[in-house]
C-alpha cells in the first residue's frame, strides 16, 4: 500500500484522512468537507471532546489543569476540526465562561473565574504557554488582541522569544515556534474578521494589525532560517539533537518537522536555508514510504494516543509528505 493510500485507509483517523485528502490529493471540496465533519463524531477529535470535564477543563491525574487543557486543545487544533462545528463551539464556551488564568495562590493555573484572573483566552505570562493559547484560541474562533499584543511586545532583538526573558535576551527555538504558530493563527483570524466587516475603518484597522503581526512573524522566521532550522548560529553545531527527532504531539518542543510544517502552513516560499532540514526529513523515509514516530510528548494529555515510538506514524507521514509536496512544487 502506498503511503497516501495508507493515510486514507479506513483504519486511519478522520483527522488524518481529511487533511491527507486536502493536502495530498485532488479530492473534491465536498468530499473533503464531508470527511472533516466526521472529526467531532469519530476518532481522536471525538475522544478529545468526550474527555472534557464539566467546568470546561481537561484533566489528567498528577498534572495541573492548565497543562492538560492547553496541550489537549492544541491537539484538537492539530486535528483540523471545523471551528464552526456546534460541538466545538459548545466545548469552548465552557472554559470561556467558567475558567480563568489565576496566580493568586502563587502559581498559575486554571481556576474558577475571579475578578483578578486573566480570561481563559488571554493566557498567563510565559510566551511558550501564551503562544499555544493564542494558537488554539484563534483557530477555534476566539482570537485575543490583548494576548497577541503582549507577545509582540515580548519579541527579542534577535527575532524570537524566550520564556526566560528578560533574564535571557537570547531566543529559544522551543518558545519561538510556539509563538509563531500562535501569531499565524491569530493573523488568519483577524484577516477573516476584516473580510467579514461591513465598515471600511474596521477593515483598515484589522489590515494594519495583521500587517504588524506578519512583520513580527517574518523576523522570527529569520531567526530560525539563519540557523538552518536546527543549528547554532555561532558555531554551526546542531543546537539540540532532539530537534532532529520527529515528534507527535510535540507539546512545547521544537523539531524540524514542526518548523517546516509551520512554514508550509504560513504559505512561505521555500528557502535554500531549509535545504538541509528537508534532506534530513527525506532521509528518515522508510522503505515502505512511511515515517516513524521518533518521540511523543503525551505525558500531559487527557487521553492516550495509539501511535508508538519507533513505529510507523500516520501523523508524521502526513506532515512529511505535505511538506515535501509544498517544498518541491515551489
Amino acid at each position: 500500500m502506498n503511503p497516501i493510500d495508507w493515510l486514507l485507509d479506513s483504519d486511519s483517523d478522520p483527522a488524518i484522512r481529511w487533511q491527507a485528502m486536502r493536502d495530498l490529493t485532488d479530492a473534491e471540496p465536498s468530499a473533503i468537507a464531508a470527511e472533516r465533519a466526521r472529526v467531532t463524531r469519530e476518532g481522536l477529535g471525538a475522544a478529545i471532546l468526550a474527555h472534557q470535564q464539566s467546568d470546561g477543563a481537561w484533566r489528567r491525574e498528577g498534572a495541573p489543569a492548565w497543562l492538560t487543557t492547553l496541550f489537549t486543545l492544541q491537539l484538537l487544533r492539530a486535528t483540523g476540526v471545523d471551528p464552526n462545528d456546534h460541538a466545538v463551539s459548545r466545548a469552548l464556551a465552557l472554559p470561556k465562561s467558567a475558567l480563568c488564568w489565576d496566580c493568586a495562590p502563587g502559581n498559575w493555573d486554571l481556576r474558577p473565574v475571579t475578578n483578578t484572573g486573566n480570561p481563559f483566552f488571554q493566557g498567563e505570562e510565559e510566551p511558550c504557554i501564551n503562544g499555544g493559547v493564542l494558537a488554539f484560541g484563534s483557530y477555534l474562533g476566539h482570537p485575543n488582541d490583548t494576548l497577541a499584543r503582549r507577545l509582540l511586545n515580548e519579541q527579542l532583538p534577535d527575532g524570537g522569544w524566550n520564556c526566560d526573558a528578560p533574564k535571557s535576551q537570547r531566543s529559544s527555538f522551543h518558545t519561538t515556534i510556539c509563538v509563531l504558530e500562535g501569531l499565524l493563527e491569530y493573523e488568519r483570524a483577524i484577516r477573516l474578521l476584516s473580510a467579514k466587516s461591513s465598515t471600511k475603518l474596521t477593515q483598515q484597522t484589522h489590515h494594519a494589525h495583521a500587517t504588524e503581526i506578519a512583520a513580527a512573524r517574518h523576523r522570527a522566521e529569520e531567526y530560525l532560517l539563519e540557523r538552518s532550522l536546527f543549528r547554532r548560529r555561532s558555531t554551526g553545531e546542531i543546537a539540540n539533537p532532539e530537534f532532529l527527532e520527529l515528534a507527535f504531539p510535540p507539546r512545547y518542543h521544537y523539531d524540524i518537522l514542526r518548523a517546516l510544517d509551520y512554514f508550509r502552513a504560513a504559505g512561505a516560499k521555500p528557502d535554500p536555508r531549509m535545504n538541509e532540514a528537508i534532506q534530513l526529513i527525506e532521509s528518515k523515509r522508510q522503505l515502505d514510504g512511511h515515517w516513524r514516530l521518533d518521540n511523543s510528548y503525551t505525558e500531559s494529555l487527557a487521553l492516550p494516543l495509539t501511535e508508538a515510538i519507533g513505529q510507523s506514524s500516520r501523523w508524521n507521514t502526513l506532515r512529511a509528505l505535505r511538506i515535501l509536496r509544498w517544498y518541491h512544487r515551489n
